[in-house]
């Protein structure tokens, strides 16, 4: 195992604030291809050839958005590689999981980020970014959700943690050296808006008390079960600084892939 896919989902139609993370797959690409920065991960993997792009899903045409980035991430996963999908906002991960919820009938999502995501709906919407993890557990498309970082909790999400039973590691009480304790496979969505606005402002919801990008890196280098699947979304790069947030995306998404060959067994250097 020595390839990584990308898939660019370019949609942020159900953004409940800003419009703008549909613009971030190429310049989170742009990024990650760019000579300024280093291709080789922490862990030791040169990623300079180990991305296998997959472009972006095209919404320009008739249909069902949903069933569109379904079809395509399956596409995708059938070239038989781990998958780092570039949002978009957080609503695509249902979508996403549908498709890799049937090749991996065990399953754990790590899904680190300031909010649950979890409402049942948010402005009649069931599709809202702040609704996925509603969707992915009423559907069973995971065994465990285990959510990091969150620092907007109130009472409806704390009924959906109890009827999802969902396991939570509030920001207030979050510690260095964190172990997960995963038993399956794992599926990580990572929240640009999981980090404090200080590392990571060009974002639509700014949550200060946040993650430092090392913390973050740190709790992706702590997994060690095989990281079959991921996305990184909600990078808005209309509130970013000097392109910042551009860098973090994708040096989270370096460090994704990096772990994804140590944990599926490739070769290090």
């Amino acid at each position: 195992m020595s390839k990584i896919s990308l898939l660019g989902i370019p949609h942020d139609g159900n953004s409940s604030w800003l419009r703008g993370a549909a613009e971030a797959p190429p310049l989170i690409r742009r990024e990650l291809a760019s000579d300024a920065y280093s291709s080789w991960s922490e862990t030791g993997f040169d990623l300079s050839d180990s991305f296998i792009d997959h472009g972006d899903v095209d919404f320009t045409q008739p249909g069902d958005p949903w069933e569109r980035i379904e079809s395509e991430v399956g596409r995708a996963l059938d070239a038989g590689h781990p998958l780092i999908s570039l949002g978009g906002d957080h609503a695509i991960s249902w979508p996403v999981l549908r498709a890799v919820r049937r090749r991996h009938p065990s399953l754990t999502i790590l899904h680190i980020d300031a909010h649950p995501d979890i409402y049942h709906a948010y402005g009649d919407n069931p599709r809202s970014h702040t609704s996925p993890f509603a969707r992915i557990m009423e559907e069973r498309l995971a065994d465990r959700l285990i959510q990091i970082g969150l620092r907007t909790i109130n009472d409806h999400h704390r009924d959906q943690f109890r009827r999802f039973d969902v396991e939570v590691v509030e920001m207030r009480h979050f510690k260095e050296g964190l172990r997960l304790d995963l038993k399956t496979p794992a599926y990580v969505s990572m929240d640009i808006d999981a980090l404090d606005p200080a590392f990571a402002p060009g974002i639509s919801h700014r949550e200060p008390g946040g993650f430092t990008t090392r913390q973050v890196i740190g709790l992706i280098q702590g997994i060690d079960q095989p990281i079959v699947a991921a996305d990184v979304v909600e990078y808005n790069a209309s509130q970013d600084l000097s392109n910042q947030t551009a860098l973090v995306a994708a040096k989270l998404v370096k460090e994704i892939a990096g772990m994804m060959l140590q944990t599926n067994g490739a070769p290090v250097g």
